[in-house]
């Protein structure tokens, strides 16, 4: 018997093929368990009706006319999408089923339970629109979902409440937005054996960021319990990244991000009446990563096994069996949101002036919106929302789907990447800031706001309206070079919106800034936190590394973790990242910084840089920042990394510094390890030669190289007009180095602010030789230009 003609069919005899009989999430099922259950995949068994079991339910009880009839009401204006929805989903809750289609379902049902061992196994009953999941579509979450269903009567009886849910309001109105026909869509119900994550875990799985599209990262959230509540975005789930390009090196760890999701419920198994519901979670389960590591990377090579089969980026779902410990994938379809973008252009915002910051989130798009709060505590009150304002609410779910087309901008208290509001925020291409913990208490209706997703993965809410500009680049537009352009990056949240641009590496990646925003605490404090006297600063230091026994391990993996996203952008792509440059007072601005920084008159000419590295003040500070490169390069695996050392001002203290590295597993030319300077010192560029003899090359830091060859203060407002980039001082210098680097064999690049500020600086450098140029993203595109035509100009002349 042909699938078609049965009205069930084993998930296994499904393939991809078959979207038109079960539906996209069935046929995809099938098609895993075929083709991916033999490369480790693992899905849970199940079976399908046909599409031919939904007709045959609607004929045999007589309503497809009934159904055409009421559709075509509201489609002219007589009925209320509300009123429609209701008549329609009672004529299948009154329907009798088929004794043919019972039957099957009720054999199928027993044979899975004899399949599991167990009496009336408890099952996920699942709809599969027959025209879900397309390349432009995703029907995710219109159709009901019903979790540990046990029993013959309880199961056909959730059937039954799945084909009326093809006709719930959000389902309605989404199959008329996309031109689908209503008397032209069937649904397929899956019925899989239920993975006991009631009592493991549970969660969304991306093959590509959701913000930016970068296709190099597998994006994971995670909870505790059956997994509806980070769909529906009831919970602040964990949220892990994982590098896809070295998975497949069994000694590497390319875990590039960590994020411990507050998870303060979970959803358990009930009873017949309630199969389902909602419990606090234990402080342990707060406190705890939901996944290890190994299991981290284990969803993570599912992630682009399913994604190299099916040729596309793929939301799945996963759960963790908590009675075995196995992991499953319960669904895969294509992603629709960024797959859909054009490739070659993209939007740049850019804030410029914003009011005090009010709450922050998870950013989900990348854009900025000002407009007036529409603060909604429950679907009851969804009337009161004005159209065009900005919706604040604790959480969305499908009902909320027609207010959400009608905001600016979208703000949640609860929720991650991967929930109901974030997904739905990008399919209509609204910005959002989801899982703030408290928008609905500290914002209220009419209250005037920005919603900013542009400065990285944290979303601010800023009060009143900001001043922002937007900057659309075309990457058609941007001509090839011989003279490497490449980018200055500092905030790893920020990196991945950059990957498109095509620039040949991070000239500069500023270590202090993943120092200051993600780790906060000054590093010697970690490594002395039982001699601080400081009290209020170990109680802080103690909760910002209550996770380990070991304090210095938390800078390690924070710093590690944060740089690897830097490094991931552009991979494999060189990514020169500098060793921490903070002057004295910033230092001690750093929690429990202020017990180890001496005070200076002029910090800026003071201990800094190289000075610090072995000196005994910092050293064993120093030896943190090398664990974590060297964790980074060998561990991570992004040997892509460059190291640079800042303000190193003389010869001897350079071969002191790469002493101290070697000592700490940092050798320069071991595992392919390259050690760059900062020329930013005058002694610098006098000493070129004998410097060249102990760095692989040089970048330099125009802003302090000016500031030394003028004794100008780059901070004096007196002075501003005598500090000059473009000073033929400077430009001397300049060109003296580039000379100096090229005969000694060195590479040798710039990456300070003149040629961001000013691209027609840029002409200068190429005429002078440098092998690459370092700029800010939102100039990589003008200064790119202006290389270009300074090359043509050269090769004219030549």
């Amino acid at each position: 018997m042909s699938v078609t003609e049965a009205p069930v069919v084993w998930f296994e005899e499904l393939r991809r093929i078959d979207v038109a009989k079960v539906g996209g999430k069935n046929s995809s099922l099938g098609e895993m368990i075929q083709t991916l259950g033999q490369r480790g995949v693992d899905v849970p068994p199940g079976f399908a009706t046909t599409a031919d079991a939904y007709w045959n339910y609607v004929d045999e009880n007589g309503i497809r006319d009934a159904m055409a009839a009421l559709i075509a009401d509201w489609t002219t204006g007589k009925a209320s999408l509300a009123e429609t929805g209701a008549a329609v989903r009672k004529l299948f809750l009154r329907g009798d089923w088929p004794k043919e289609t019972a039957d099957a379902i009720i054999a199928a049902y027993r044979e899975l339970s004899e399949r599991a061992g167990r009496t009336d196994a408890s099952v996920a009953v699942r709809s599969s629109a027959t025209a879900e999941d397309l390349p432009d579509a995703s029907f995710a979450g219109q159709q009901e979902t019903f979790l540990n269903v046990a029993g013959e009567k309880a199961l056909l009886d959730a059937c039954r409440r799945c084909f009326a849910s093809l006709f719930t309001d959000r389902a309605i109105s989404y199959r008329q937005a996309k031109g689908f026909d209503h008397m032209k869509v069937a649904l397929s119900i899956g019925v899989q054996q239920m993975v006991r994550s009631d009592i493991g875990g549970s969660g969304v799985m991306f093959s590509i960021d959701t913000e930016t599209g970068f296709d190099k990262v597998v994006l994971i959230n995670a909870a505790w319990g059956l997994g509806e509540n980070v769909v529906q975005g009831a919970v602040d789930p964990d949220e892990y990244q994982v590098f896809k390009p070295l998975l497949d090196q069994p000694s590497l760890t390319p875990i590039i991000a960590k994020k411990k999701g507050a998870k303060a419920i979970k959803m358990i198994y009930g009873n017949a009446d309630q199969p389902t519901r909602n419990v606090p979670t234990s402080r342990a389960e707060r406190e705890a990563f939901v996944l290890a590591d190994e299991e981290i990377l284990t969803l993570a090579r599912w992630a682009a096994t399913i994604e190299q089969h099916y040729g596309c980026a793929m939301d799945m779902e996963w759960a963790r069996d908590g009675e075995t410990g196995r992991l499953y994938i319960v669904q895969a379809r294509p992603e629709t949101v960024q797959s859909n973008r054009e490739a070659a252009v993209f939007k740049a915002y850019h804030i410029k002036s914003k009011g005090k910051q009010l709450v922050s989130g998870l950013s989900i798009g990348d854009a900025i919106v000002s407009g007036q709060v529409c603060l909604i505590e429950t679907a009851k009150d969804i009337d009161q929302f004005v159209d065009g304002s900005i919706l604040v609410t604790s959480t969305t779910d499908p009902d909320w789907v027609p207010i959400m087309k009608r905001a600016a901008a979208i703000v949640t208290d609860h929720g991650g990447r991967t929930s109901h509001a974030a997904i739905v925020s990008r399919e209509l291409g609204l910005p959002a800031v989801v899982g703030t913990g408290d928008a609905t208490r500290l914002l209220h209706t009419g209250q005037q706001i920005t919603v900013s997703c542009a400065e990285g993965d944290e979303g601010m809410i800023y009060e009143g309206v900001a001043e922002y500009d937007i900057e659309t680049l075309n990457m058609d537009d941007v001509p090839a070079t011989e003279t490497k352009v490449m980018l200055n990056l500092a905030n790893p949240g920020a990196a991945f919106r950059w990957w498109k641009l095509p620039a040949d590496g991070v000239g500069l990646a500023r270590m202090e800034f993943v120092i200051s925003n993600a780790i906060r605490i000054h590093p010697m404090a970690l490594v002395h936190f039982d001699r601080l006297r400081d009290e209020a600063a170990k109680e802080e230091i103690a909760a910002l590394t209550a996770a380990y026994d070991d304090k210095s391990e938390y800078f390690v993996d924070q710093l590690s973790e944060g740089l690897a996203r830097i490094a991931a952008a552009l991979y494999p792509k060189p990514v020169i990242v500098r060793m921490s440059d903070f002057k004295t007072n910033e230092y001690a601005g750093l929690v429990g910084g202020a017990e180890f920084e001496p005070k200076e008159e002029n910090p800026m000419i003071g201990f800094r840089g190289a000075s610090r590295y072995y000196s005994p003040r910092y050293r064993e500070g120093f030896a943190l920042e090398c664990r974590a490169i060297r964790k980074l390069r060998s561990e991570l695996g992004f040997k892509n990394v460059v190291v640079m050392i800042p303000f190193c001002r003389s010869v001897s203290e350079a071969e002191k510094v790469l002493e101290v590295m070697a000592e700490n597993g940092l050798k320069r030319g071991e595992n392919g390890l390259q050690v760059y300077v900062m020329c930013e010192i005058p002694s610098n560029v006098i000493l070129a030669k004998q410097f060249a003899q102990h760095f692989d090359g040089f970048s330099i830091g125009s802003n302090d190289l000016t500031q030394l060859t003028l004794g100008v203060d780059r901070d004096s407002g007196e002075l501003a007009d005598l500090f000059d980039e473009q000073d033929e001082a400077v430009k001397w210098m300049i060109r003296s180095v580039i000379t100096e680097a090229g005969k000694a064999g060195a590479k040798i690049g710039i990456c300070g602010q003149a040629p961001s500020d000013h691209p027609e600086f840029a002409k200068f450098l190429v005429d002078c030789g440098i092998d690459s140029i370092s700029v800010s993203p939102d100039s990589f595109v003008a200064v790119k230009k202006k290389v270009a035509e300074a090359e043509g100009r050269r090769s004219a002349a030549a």
